[in-house]
């Protein structure tokens, strides 16, 4: 039987850098995984997905070639061809986390992964074949997968999850949008941009929900302006597929509607893979679909460990990727400080992104903090107007007594990149005035960061 210092069940950001920093830290690691290296996000999700958004990117900016000056033939977007730069895309990055296992020394265990008692792994391969694994630790790191809703069962070709809508072969002339989280939207600008009909249903009062309320209304405008329908407050309550394409029926606060498409995308949200890996043999605990862990993401059963999706909070990549680290270096015997879940930033890459991290608002008042909010808007800066790309604003707020940096929230160009500047000073417990007095360069997309601060003290200059 072979034997590891760590097995880790699942190849995502959470499993393969908890794998890798083990490796760092002196251990023998293998890994776990059926399907490709990387897990969904890096072949079904964040990679991929942003390599459409690219092409999408790309098919606008020719078709608007006139606006910059620019004259160019006709513009046609290719589905086939998108799909497959997107897939060779995520292959090569794939191809890559192979080169990083072989560089740490890590084993790739093919096959699906099941924790059993005595600190053994089960192996199961495409043949069936078990094998058993040793490990003094194993973390479970096994993502998770679209939800199925009840009134829209998946058949895989007119009912689809993100899986299908990022490989299809033939382009919709109408599609379905159900759901406005990041997942959603993101699909929803891609095939609007390249010339699909697009309709979003969202179940919550705005799109977007999880974001600031003027963020969302922002979008909302974008979308419209674009040529996108938006019913929100609304369910989609069965869709009939029995014809050439579907009918999808929409309880709306102004009564049932009927919406035809060729397509329809459900994008609410993720459910986690807990099924047959062991844990009611082996007694971990867990309520509501999430493993029950401490802050160091051990489960209730000595040498069991879990963290991205399976547990709770944000299932999003880069707190996998942390909740990894912090996880191996505790194992190690190191002394990680826990993760502050109230710094993660989220990025929705539609078009115009969106960018956010801590309070919003309503939730810095909800939580008893008198706040300074300063806005500015991108239709008052130089590089924003010099790009073609105005719409959209940078949001952010201060605790009014002391100056902490409660939140911020960003719609526009480029925001995705400029969100990191936030969670890196709130970290450091920066003050609003600290931002105001700190120069950003100009004429940049950051600027509007700044202008933002001073916004919020009354010493904005360009506004």
């Amino acid at each position: 039987m072979s034997k590891y210092d760590l097995i880790v069940i699942g190849s995502g950001p959470g499993g393969y850098v908890a794998a890798i920093r083990a490796s760092q830290l002196g251990m023998k690691v293998g890994v776990v995984e059926k399907a490709e290296l990387g897990g969904i996000c890096l072949n079904w999700g964040c990679i991929p997905t942003k390599a459409l958004l690219k092409s999408a990117n790309v098919f606008e900016y020719i078709k608007h070639a006139k606006d910059y000056g620019v004259t160019v033939g006709e513009a046609k977007a290719d589905i086939k061809d998108m799909v497959k730069r997107s897939r060779d895309v995520a292959a090569g990055m794939s191809k890559g986390i192979q080169f990083l296992f072989k560089k740490n020394k890590i084993d790739h265990i093919v096959g699906f992964g099941k924790v059993k008692k005595g600190g053994k792994v089960e192996v199961t391969d495409a043949e069936g074949k078990k094998v058993d694994y040793e490990a003094k630790h194993t973390i479970i790191a096994t993502g998770g997968r679209s939800r199925e809703l009840p009134s829209m069962k998946f058949d895989g070709k007119k009912i689809i999850g993100y899986r299908e809508a990022m490989v299809l072969q033939e382009q919709p002339k109408k599609l379905l949008v159900v759901g406005s989280g990041a997942i959603g939207v993101e699909f929803a600008y891609f095939y609007n941009a390249i010339g699909t009909e697009v309709t979003i249903v969202e179940f919550m009062p705005r799109i977007v929900p999880v974001e600031d309320e003027e963020v969302s209304k922002q979008l909302e405008k974008s979308f419209k302006k674009s040529g996108m329908t938006i019913h929100t407050s609304a369910e989609v309550t069965g869709v009939d597929t029995s014809g050439k394409g579907c009918v999808a029926t929409v309880k709306t606060p102004t009564g049932e509607i009927k919406i035809e498409a060729d397509i329809v995308l459900s994008a609410a949200g993720v459910v986690t893979n807990l099924e047959g890996i062991g844990l009611e043999e082996t007694g971990v605990k867990h309520e509501k679909g999430k493993i029950i862990v401490d802050d160091y993401y051990k489960t209730n059963v000595p040498g069991i460990y879990a963290i991205g999706d399976v547990v709770k909070g944000p299932a999003l990549a880069h707190v996998a990727s942390a909740e990894g680290i912090i996880c191996v270096e505790k194992i190690a015997g190191q002394n990680p400080h826990p993760l502050n879940y109230n710094n993660i930033p989220g990025c929705t890459y539609a078009s115009p992104e969106i960018a956010s991290v801590g309070y919003t608002e309503e939730a810095a008042k909800k939580a008893g903090y008198e706040v300074k909010v300063g806005k500015f808007p991108f239709t008052a800066s130089g590089k924003a107007k010099a790009a073609g790309a105005p719409d959209g604003f940078v949001k952010v707020i201060f605790d009014a007594k002391y100056g902490e940096w409660l939140g911020a929230h960003m719609i526009g160009a480029n925001v995705t990149e400029m969100i990191a500047e936030v969670v890196v000073a709130r970290n450091l417990e920066t003050t609003g005035h600290e931002i105001v007095k700190s120069v950003h360069p100009h004429p940049t997309m950051s600027e509007a960061i700044m202008e933002a601060a001073a916004a919020a003290y009354g010493e904005v200059i360009h506004l």
